[in-house]
């Protein structure tokens, strides 16, 4: 409710009832990547928006998208279905625990020509991508919980004082992607549009984190748009900005835990 004041009661537990209705069938859809047809995948995820990304790449200058989990984020993976034929399309993902269910989810997202890049490891492949000549469009999913010492920008999300993962921000200040936000609505059960709107083609002249501050505000009215299609149970706010000035301090940009000496 602290997301939304100005809803009442019942409204939120309307969110709340179509939210655990679309995650049943955002898994349902999720595993159905594994056997369904590439015509039918490109019909069910369909982008709008592909011609300013497409001059971006043809001008030689790779992409970032920044999304969130929101809708099923799974389905962005078969962005190459769409996207220029001379363009590689990435995702950063975080390796599961388990070897067999990481495989699982690996062959999902690489099925329709898409490249995951662990997220300790995806600077790394970047540049190499860079240094190889190839026109990259990176997907990068920021909206989780950041670990402590990766806090390093605060910013009201949802009625919140909220840390941010910064990480995607750094890159793609980094390697000069464009960075364009992907709108996603379910017009229809087991259908979505992704709308890819340009935040800047310049992100290496912005300040610190307003790459970030920009993609986040613009999730942000998605959300406010349809609640139900954000990944609620994610435990976004466990992190406190109180508990962090407690435990932490940043030193030359670093974060450092305070000694209990």
């Amino acid at each position: 409710t602290s997301s939304f004041p100005e809803k009442s009661h019942a409204e939120i537990i309307d969110i709340e009832k179509k939210f655990y209705h679309w995650f049943c069938d955002y898994i349902v859809e999720t595993f159905k990547m594994m056997t369904i047809s590439r015509s039918e995948m490109a019909r069910r995820m369909t982008f709008t928006g592909m011609d300013k990304m497409a001059q971006c790449i043809e001008e030689g200058q790779s992409v970032a998208i920044f999304l969130g989990h929101y809708c099923n984020w799974e389905w962005i993976s078969t962005l190459p279905l769409a996207a220029p034929e001379q363009a590689l399309c990435a995702e950063l993902y975080h390796p599961l625990e388990n070897p067999e269910f990481d495989n699982l989810f690996l062959h999902m997202r690489q099925r329709f020509g898409s490249v995951c890049l662990p997220m300790h490891e995806a600077l790394r492949h970047i540049i190499k991508y860079r240094n190889e000549g190839k026109r990259l469009i990176v997907g990068y999913i920021a909206d989780q919980k950041p670990l402590w010492h990766n806090i390093h920008f605060w910013m009201p999300f949802l009625g919140h004082d909220t840390p941010m993962l910064t990480g995607s921000d750094r890159i793609v200040k980094r390697m000069r992607q464009a960075v364009f936000y992907g709108d996603v609505t379910r017009p229809e059960r087991g259908k979505y549009v992704c709308e890819l709107r340009l935040l800047t083609r310049t992100p290496d002249q912005v300040a610190d984190f307003e790459v970030t501050r920009m993609y986040m505000q613009a999730l942000e009215k998605t959300i406010q748009r349809e609640p139900a299609y954000w990944l609620w149970s994610h435990d976004r706010w466990s992190r406190t900005r109180e508990e962090f000035e407690r435990r932490f301090y940043v030193k030359d940009g670093k974060v450092f835990e305070r000694t209990t000496e």
